[in-house]
């Protein structure tokens, strides 16, 4: 059963919390659109300002909704996305306070393009920063990606990214990528996998992500789970 379902959703309620926080009766269907498209707008909006040859972004997003407000945590990476060192440079803080600003808007504006039923509500939206990025699988997805579509070696990109990981102090990681590596006609699929990962653990604090890479050959898929016995 753990190998079926998604390794998140089955660690709900025992190391796993819900990232989208709100009571629906009647409406469950739209809000969880409205959900989805609050978290893709943000992602597109990093991505255009990051730009296609940079990673290091958004690891998650939660969505808590009140009666009157919307408040979107967003944890990130590294300190270059929206955060930047206070105190030392007015003007870059205020370069900084304008992103997070225009992300708002954008959000905003999308709410009510779609005609939701979050558009009276306030939006309030906060960057965190998480400390050690090489423990989010997000973020090592991204780095593998970038390898990809500069057609570097699998081999070689997976035992950086453990290696990555290893520096990060985590306890296991497995990482598999299917689809037409390096061009071939038919699809495959490599794995590499270093320390170890209980996957049919509940109590075993797994992240895992999936990530589609749009390369020259095609699209490829990532999966990466990282174990992490500190949490």
């Amino acid at each position: 059963m753990g190998n079926k379902i998604n390794p998140l959703g089955f660690r709900l309620g025992f190391t796993q919390n819900h990232r989208s926080l709100w009571f629906e009766q009647r409406n469950y269907s739209e809000d969880l659109r409205e959900d989805e498209k609050i978290h893709n707008c943000i992602v597109n909006y990093v991505r255009h300002i990051k730009g296609s040859s940079n990673y290091g972004g958004i690891t998650r997003i939660e969505i808590v909704k009140n009666a009157d407000l919307i408040k979107v945590n967003i944890y990130i990476g590294f300190t270059d996305l929206f955060i930047e060192k206070r105190g030392q440079d007015k003007e870059k803080d205020k370069e900084k306070d304008k992103e997070i600003e225009q992300l708002r808007d954008e959000v905003q504006n999308m709410l009510v393009q779609n005609m939701l039923d979050s558009v009276n509500r306030k939006l309030l939206i906060s960057i965190e920063k998480v400390d050690k990025p090489y423990r989010e699988p997000n973020i090592l997805a991204e780095y593998i990606a970038i390898q990809l579509k500069e057609r570097v070696e699998i081999k070689k990109i997976m035992n950086k990214a453990i290696e990555l990981a290893e520096k990060a102090d985590v306890e296991g990681i497995k990482i598999k990528i299917k689809g037409r590596l390096n061009g071939i006609e038919r699809a495959r699929k490599e794995s590499a996998m270093q320390g170890r990962v209980p996957l049919q653990t509940l109590r075993a604090k797994i992240d895992y992500c999936y990530y589609a890479v749009q390369t020259v050959y095609g699209v490829l898929g990532i999966k990466i789970w990282i174990f992490d016995k500190n949490e």
